[in-house]
């Protein structure tokens, strides 16, 4: 690609950016807009609420009916009525259930090499989940969900009721295991831990055990757990083919040190059966409706994902994402909302079985569960070479290096020789045809001065056509090296933000390379930029002028278009306030590669010979040049396209 491609893309770039802010609205305009979107975002949820299935409505009746009858129970504590009339509207509210409306809160803690998992014996569920092996980014014990902020339970139609697990209490009960505290139970010498949390109901004998559990299968070293819903001895019960509502609704909590940038890569995934994966939109309030059988739910954070896997699927979900604003929240990113229909038949010992991922976004892990869980990381699946370049080519070179336990500063850089080896063909190319532009550019500057008037325009495109072909330079030579490497950069650039080993990982000034690195935190925010000075960025920015200007002095551009140069160094001023944000791992990978491409360029400049190659130049401009049939029909063409603009001109 020539010196004046380059900079047309970048002068074409710089508008687009200049006009983008030329027509933001103005602050008055934004909340004007906002008014007008929360007004339509009313509406349309008026409309959902209207036009809600029947599970949605029976889980409003449930909550309703819940609300009603806790507070006339709490009334007729208050006012001291007999036991005997609050068991009866105990017994009327929940039915054969209702042993199970009434208990203490009661945390059973079961832990595993990688898990710390909390349950509540009121709605049996989890409340919260530890991941040992990783900290927040303030070195907290890093939790995937807060018991404040997390809300599960299991809705269904029972004898004119609508009945959720969240307000009955569940009973442990481990199998096969002596558990001598239940309040604290480790996964031992055994590869895993079998218990369930059982709903009984006010029937149940053990020649005739009637109960709904919810099954608990840990496994010492890993981070999936099985995961059932049973209902056991409840077919004469509960209606035969029951649609029933599994809702869960987490706050996600902030993880990492950039607010804005967990943020951007926290969302919901989801897949359907036999489908590919999907998402919700990461950048604004999205919801959507998945109305055909879907495989898996993900709630996915920037590195850790909590993922609901249906062994066999689930009937249909609603899911939603909503932002919340770090100025009235700053210890939650997202308030993730899902009611999941789950189609179960009630016979005796039927159950719903499913898996819960509770863990890292590493790449191998995820791939290793099989269900594509591996395409939450965003490694540029959309563009097949991006995804391709990392997960054949990156990745594995990346872990191998690992391996070696080196520090993550001198994998990035070993990575980064590695690949400009694999390109220096590609880059031994791009210099080859920089060094015969310029040795052609005598010979155009006197094309230009043979023809300076624009009706001649024509005449020096043929010409200089003309001079390419006999002299064997091709001016497009150096765009196609330049586009192969493109594929790599991109993949670069969606490979180390998603890397959750250089998470926490330091180096140098920079504590974590998945994050910004600051050398200066600033009292105010700069629009655009940030209220913090990153180092790596400022340097990659100062190499990239660097480069620029050598690659213009080699190529001579002279006095040609001026205010161009002035473009080509906007550029790198705008990659400061663009990655000063960025992952820290990330502009370093850049700065190393500008750093290398000098090391290139003198190498280069060092053993080719540019009068040698004038001399073959100058050789085959001697050699008569046959024209091929392509080349004969574009040269007639562009006769006849000039002779036609002479006849008009006499007239």
């Amino acid at each position: 690609m020539s010196r004046d491609n380059i900079i047309g893309i970048i002068i074409i770039l710089a508008i687009l950016i200049g006009y983008s802010i030329y027509i933001a609205p103005s602050e008055e305009e934004r909340l004007e807009q906002q008014r007008i979107r929360d007004s339509i975002a009313d509406a349309r949820m008026q409309e959902k609420l209207e036009n809600a299935e029947l599970v949605e409505a029976d889980s409003l009746m449930r909550d309703t009916a819940i609300k009603t009858e806790t507070e006339k129970v709490a009334d007729l504590k208050d006012s001291e009525v007999n036991d005997s009339i609050i068991k009866a509207e105990t017994r009327d509210r929940f039915g054969i259930f209702a042993p199970g409306a009434t208990g203490d809160d009661k945390y059973i803690t079961v832990e595993s090499d990688y898990l710390v998992l909390r349950i509540n014996t009121k709605g049996g569920f989890l409340k919260s989940v530890e991941l040992k092996d990783y900290k927040t980014w303030d070195q907290k014990p890093l939790k995937l969900f807060h018991e404040e902020h997390s809300d599960f339970a299991l809705t269904f139609a029972y004898a004119n009721r609508v009945l959720s697990t969240s307000e009955l209490f569940f009973e442990p009960y481990f199998y096969n295991e002596k558990v001598t505290d239940s309040t604290h139970v480790k996964v031992g010498n055994k590869d895993s831990l079998c218990f369930g949390m059982r709903l009984y109901v006010d029937t149940h004998i053990e020649d005739s055990p009637q109960y709904i559990e919810f099954y608990y299968g840990v496994k010492k070293d890993d981070y999936l757990i099985d995961f059932d819903i049973r209902f056991v001895g409840l077919d004469n019960v509960v209606s035969q083919n029951p649609i029933m509502d599994l809702g869960w609704n987490i706050l996600s909590p902030r993880q990492e040190k950039s607010f804005v940038n967990e943020q951007r890569n926290t969302t919901m995934y989801y897949q359907y059966l036999n489908d590919g994966v999907s998402r919700l939109r990461d950048t604004r309030d999205d919801s959507e409706r998945l109305s055909n059988r879907v495989k898996w739910i993900s709630f996915k954070q920037q590195f850790f994902s909590i993922v609901m896997i249906a062994d066999n699927h689930f009937t249909s979900a609603k899911i939603e994402s909503i932002m919340i604003d770090e100025d009235d929240n700053p210890d939650y990113t997202k308030d993730f909302r899902s009611s999941i229909v789950v189609d179960l038949s009630i016979d005796d010992g039927s159950s719903f079985p499913m898996n819960l991922y509770l863990g890292p976004n590493h790449y191998q892990t995820l791939r290793s569960y099989e269900h594509s869980l591996e395409r939450q990381i965003p490694l540029g699946w959309s563009f097949f070479l991006m995804s391709w370049i990392n997960r054949y080519l990156v990745i594995p070179v990346f872990n191998w290096l690992d391996s070696m336990d080196l520090s993550y500063g001198l994998i990035i850089l070993l990575l980064t020789i590695m690949l400009k080896i694999i390109l220096l063909p590609i880059a031994y190319k791009t210099y080859i045809s920089s060094a015969k532009m310029r040795v052609l550019k005598p010979d155009i500057e006197e094309l230009s001065k043979k023809f300076p008037k624009k009706e001649d325009a024509m005449k020096k495109q043929q010409a200089t056509m003309a001079l390419y072909k006999k002299a064997g330079v091709n001016p497009m030579a150096g765009c196609v090296p330049l586009l192969l490497q493109l594929p790599i950069l991109l993949a670069l650039f969606r490979f180390f933000p998603a890397s959750i080993e250089l998470r926490q990982e330091g180096f140098l000034w920079a504590d974590d390379l998945s994050s910004y690195d600051s050398i200066l935190d600033l009292p105010f925010t700069i629009p655009f930029y940030g209220d913090h000075v990153s180092l790596f960025t400022i340097l990659m920015a100062v190499s990239t002028i660097i480069y620029t200007k050598m690659n213009s002095q080699m190529m001579s551009t002279g006095n040609q278009m001026p205010g161009m140069k002035m473009m080509l160094y906007f550029m790198p001023v705008m990659l400061v306030f663009i990655f000063n944000n960025f992952a820290s791992g990330l502009s370093y990978y850049y700065f190393l590669t500008n750093v290398l491409t000098f090391g290139q360029m003198f190498i280069f400049r060092r053993f080719i010979n540019e009068d040698a190659l004038r001399a073959k130049i100058e050789a085959n401009k001697k050699k008569p040049v046959k024209q091929s049939k392509w080349a004969q029909k574009m040269q007639k063409i562009a006769q006849e396209k000039q002779a036609a603009q002479k006849r008009n001109r006499r007239r």
